[in-house]
């Protein structure tokens, strides 16, 4: 199902460019494509306090009330799943009751060896050496028996249908990926990352003369390619890695993507979603250069206006006052060019600065060059921000936005909707653009796409109020996926090396922090907005902030079946979880990986690394799973079969 091999539609391939880097000055208004080829007042909250030490302590949770009117059959649903679930995540028997004997057994095993440290360091080399020795029909016999099959639901459809509809026998719905990885070297991944740097390195003048050297020094190595961190896999084992070889295989990766969703409206009855990653649709670098046009564009209307960026996307700056600040600088404010760079401006009837609407250039065919521009205040022209990028340039950003757009339409028509996966800091000022570019047009009646918002990050808070604000000017659906976070330990050993602040908060406490806020903040919004306005996925395996929600949903009087809030772990992990919120009647899904044996042997590694480094929380999965097993064995069971 490849895609047009002809020339893109350049019109409707920069304006979904100019939308999402208005998103990042100002906002969106996404041009539809013409192309698609790949068409085919309610009780308080039962206490569930056992004393004043107990980890389910009353003052462990965040609380929203609630300012919804709930019906009575809506009181009643929130109150039998609340009652249903237990919050300790011990009920070993109720969250282990669709695995089977062998199954308990494989999953003992499995994580029994990922507590073994040279066994994980190592899995690799190890895997390499027993393929080699045991040959590759009896290597990958014994790894389905065994890693494949714990982590893996399947090599194909066919393979993964049966365990999909079994996960949602028991009230949990599926997140397909195909989990292929490259497998190349550190060296190699290098190479790669400094193959074909894009545009011109040097500081538009334009921006020199407004913002101060060290802000705009900073700024440019920030999103500038650092050879030393090409290889974006090391330190990294929560998260895939895409690198890019051509734009064929990017044309490959979008053909993935679009089988995925055949798959997962196949096996799901088109209630599941699936996950994509910007940058597997075009050059990583091609993000850098339009992150770093945002930051510095950011960095632009700081200077200009001597206002927080926040407070400009907020409309909190009055037309008198930026008028005011222009002429500071010495902008003769009724020249032809400002007054034509001026146009993009709108005012609100309350007299403050619209930037929602700025950059009205969406029909007309422009190159990137000549969008992204700014005011030079020394010669009062209009300058570019992206200076010198070839045609070749020129046609991969279109290619990359074709493929994007062309991956949305698909998944819509299918009935499939979409997660964007946040990646790097210093690509995810473009991608977070770009998404709720999408989420404009899309999320009109709904949830169809869902940005992630990463809470270990400083300014995710930030992040999702402009955003939810954007969503709720224009009146779109804002859908987010909350995570903790994958790049922790690579992005600080990046910002020390390269010279920028620490994106990450200071401690896992403040990261905990960060997330109950951000959840909080969300729920607030949807008694702003009202019902299906607002929906958010609890992408965690953290029990307390499971319970943290849970509770949320009942103070706010939030029902499963309102789709405001639903929950996600990875298959083979947390079951505990995932099943007793399923089986209570929460709205929760298993991020279900599968492929080839041979070709996820590097999610395997992963795998095995992440559950290597959380002892603690592996260890107490294992003693639950040991009770069932040993409950079964004890109780008669040798042979247990499957309620179905």
């Amino acid at each position: 199902m490849p895609l047009n091999p002809g020339k893109v539609s350049s019109i409707s391939t920069h304006s979904l460019l100019l939308n999402a880097y208005r998103l990042g000055v100002w906002q969106p208004r996404l041009a539809t494509p013409s192309y698609l080829i790949h068409r085919q007042n309610h009780n308080s909250s039962q206490t569930f306090l056992k004393s004043h030490n107990s980890p389910l302590s009353r003052a462990s949770v965040v609380s929203v009330a609630s300012s919804v009117t709930p019906s009575t059959e809506v009181i009643q649903e929130v109150d039998k799943c609340y009652n249903k679930l237990d919050l300790t995540f011990e009920n070993a028997r109720e969250a282990f009751k669709s695995k089977t004997n062998f199954e308990l057994f494989r999953a003992l095993l499995v994580l029994r060896l990922c507590s073994v440290d040279f066994l994980v360091q190592q899995n690799q080399r190890i895997l390499q050496l027993l393929r080699k020795t045991l040959g590759p029909t009896l290597f990958k016999r014994i790894l389905k028996s065994t890693f494949y099959g714990h982590f893996v639901a399947g090599e194909n459809l066919e393979e993964i249908a049966p365990t999909v509809q079994k996960i949602r026998n028991f009230g949990v719905k599926s997140i397909l990926d195909y989990s292929v990885e490259s497998d190349i070297s550190q060296e190699e991944a290098e190479e790669k990352a400094v193959e074909g740097i894009v545009g011109d390195q040097e500081i538009p003048q334009a921006v020199e003369g407004v913002v101060d050297e060290k802000t705009i020094e900073a700024t440019h190595q920030r999103y500038t390619v650092h050879k030393e961190f090409g290889d974006r896999r090391v330190d990294v084992i929560n998260a895939r890695t895409y690198f890019y070889t051509s734009e064929k295989e990017c044309d490959k990766n979008v053909e993935v993507f679009c089988n995925c969703i055949d798959a997962v409206a196949e096996a799901t009855r088109r209630e599941g979603f699936t996950a994509i990653k910007l940058t597997a649709l075009g050059r990583p670098q091609l993000l850098l250069k339009l992150s770093e046009t945002i930051a510095q564009t950011q960095n632009f209307f700081k200077a200009l206006t001597g206002s927080t960026w926040e407070n400009l996307v907020l409309g909190k700056i009055s037309e008198d006052k930026f008028l005011k600040r222009l002429k500071e600088f010495g902008i003769k404010t009724d020249s032809k060019m400002v007054q034509e760079w001026f146009k993009m401006v709108d005012f609100d009837d309350d007299g403050f600065v619209d930037y929602y609407d700025w950059g009205r250039l969406l029909d007309e065919n422009k190159e990137l060059t000549s969008m992204f521009s700014v005011l030079n205040i020394k010669t009062g022209k209009v300058e570019p921000l992206i200076q010198n990028l070839s045609q070749e340039e020129e046609q991969e950003f279109a290619n990359m936005m074709q493929r994007l757009v062309h991956v949305a339409d698909y998944a819509q028509e299918k009935g499939v909707r979409i997660m964007i996966d946040a990646e790097q800091t210093y690509f995810q000022p473009a991608i977070s653009r770009l998404t709720v570019a999408l989420m404009r047009k899309y999320n009109k009646n709904g949830g169809q796409i869902l940005n992630t918002y990463q809470a270990y990050l400083k300014n995710a808070l930030s992040n999702i109020e402009i955003d939810m604000h954007l969503a709720r000017r224009e009146n779109f659906h804002f859908g987010c996926k909350l995570v903790r976070g994958a790049y922790m330990d690579q992005e600080r050993k990046r910002a020390k090396a390269v010279g920028y602040e620490d994106p990450i908060n200071p401690t896992y406490e403040s990261t905990n922090d960060m997330y109950n806020k951000c959840l909080g903040r969300i729920i607030k919004e949807r008694e702003e907005r009202g019902v299906g306005q607002v929906s958010v996925m609890v992408a965690s395996h953290n029990e307390q902030s499971v319970r943290n929600a849970v509770q949320m949903m009942k103070d706010s009087v939030i029902a499963p079946s309102e789709r405001v809030i639903c929950f996600a772990q990875l298959y083979g992990m947390c079951d505990q979880i995932s099943f007793s919120l399923g089986q209570a009647g929460y709205s929760v899904y298993k991020y279900v990986p599968y492929g080839p044996v041979e070709d996820v042997l590097p999610y395997l590694s992963r795998r095995a690394l992440e559950n290597g480094s959380m002892l603690k929380k592996v260890q107490r999965e294992r003693n639950l799973l040991w009770r069932e097993f040993k409950r079964r064995l004890l109780s008669g069971q040798f042979i247990y079969n499957v309620p179905t």
